[in-house]
């Protein structure tokens, strides 16, 4: 595995970092701590300019290469979940009930250690933007970053990200050249009818019922009025209602999250579900509300800049640890908002056998930080050369 000589010469300082930040997750926007320990960091390294306070806690700092040239965005998401950890280390979590459960800490310490690198070396033209990013999991940081010009203000011309995934070859990058992430959307429906004693349901207007009937027919949207070739999921997730075996309700809710990879499909679906929702409650006699949050978009990689970062990773991993041509999946990502401004690509990382991402025992494997630094840097020597 070809990682970068000086980058391994560092590898122990990466684990470092990367336990230090596990054991202090933060949450959605509020990354403060962890945005100071990265600044920290940068200031060792002597990166030439750092910006904080974007989009709250954000960070984009400037590495400036060896003559003009684009300017090249890396990214790293830093928030944590709100889960209760259960890896047993050493180095767990500190903050009851939030744990970096999905690899954030390890793509945070892959960026400093491409940014110790890059800034000792500096052998790219141009400028570097190292991007760390709050509230991925929650929130829309990258969204919030793009709306308040971070693409224009540092002159960003492409972007590029990674991120870890359990039980995948450890050290093997996944990519393709369009859709590699599918949107997410979440409908709440609220349903209201008339409770009362369950022994007379006759007086009542049951909203369980109408409930019942609104999931089942939700679900004939993709067997019915979607193409039978566009990937699309609808999964109700939670179903409330009721307090005791002998009340009807006067109210029950439900919620599903709706994911898809092409636009038209994503407002057809949509509109699919307010008009079953309004049918279904005329039906059973209910009244009934959808909020519809429209969430992330697909994260969809551009052709030229996905297969470049392939052959990069090609160049760290070996060309059959590198898939060019993954399939797609239905997970969601808020770089997509970063792709929609700009060109660039995102990949995934194989760290090997472990618990999934967002479980109480994930941890990230640390000995893939070096890898995901080593393309980092990489990308940027190869797409930035000196003459």
């Amino acid at each position: 595995m070809p990682v970068l000589n000086r980058i391994a010469d560092y590898a122990e300082d990466m684990k470092g970092w990367r336990r230090h930040l596990h054991a202090h997750p933060e949450l959605k926007f509020d990354c403060h701590q962890t945005a100071a320990f990265i600044t920290a960091r940068l200031q060792e390294f002597g990166v030439d300019e750092i910006h904080q306070g974007i989009a709250q806690s954000g960070i984009v700092a400037i590495i400036n290469g060896t003559g003009d040239g684009p300017t090249t965005g890396l990214r790293a998401d830093m928030d944590a979940l709100p889960i209760s950890e259960a890896t047993g280390a050493e180095y767990a979590s500190l903050s009851p009930g939030k744990m970096h459960a999905c690899g954030h800490d390890g793509h945070v310490t892959m960026l400093l250690g491409a940014a110790k690198y890059l800034t000792e070396t500096r052998r790219f033209k141009g400028r570097v933007a190292l991007i760390f990013q709050p509230a991925e999991e929650d929130g829309g940081g990258g969204e919030v970053m793009v709306k308040e010009g971070m693409m224009d203000r540092f002159n960003i011309t492409s972007v590029y990200g990674i991120h870890n995934v359990p039980n995948i070859a450890f050290g093997h990058f996944q990519t393709n050249p369009g859709a590699l992430m599918a949107s997410v959307d979440t409908a709440t429906i609220t349903v209201t009818g008339k409770g009362g004693h369950g022994a007379t349901p006759q007086d009542c207007v049951d909203p369980i019922v109408a409930v019942v009937g609104m999931v089942t027919a939700i679900q004939t949207i993709i067997t019915r009025n979607v193409h039978a070739l566009d990937e699309v999921v609808i999964s109700v997730t939670q179903i409330h209602a009721g307090t005791a075996s002998n009340i009807i309700p006067e109210t029950a809710w439900f919620c599903a999250t709706i994911r898809c990879f092409d636009p038209d499909v994503r407002a057809l679906l949509k509109r699919r579900v307010h008009e079953i929702v309004a049918g279904q409650a005329a039906s059973y006699g209910v009244k009934a509300g959808v909020d519809y949050d429209w969430g992330y978009p697909a994260t969809v990689n551009h052709p030229d800049q996905a297969n470049f970062a392939a052959s990069v990773a090609r160049d760290i991993a070996g060309d059959s640890a590198v898939d060019a041509n993954s399939p797609r999946e239905m997970g969601s990502e808020d770089f997509s908002y970063m792709l929609e401004s700009r060109p660039g690509a995102y990949l995934f990382l194989g760290t090997g056998p472990g618990a999934g991402l967002h479980h109480p025992a994930f941890d990230f494997n640390d000995d893939a930080a070096p890898i995901g630094a080593s393309f980092f840097a990489k990308l940027i020597e190869t797409a930035q050369p000196l003459p």
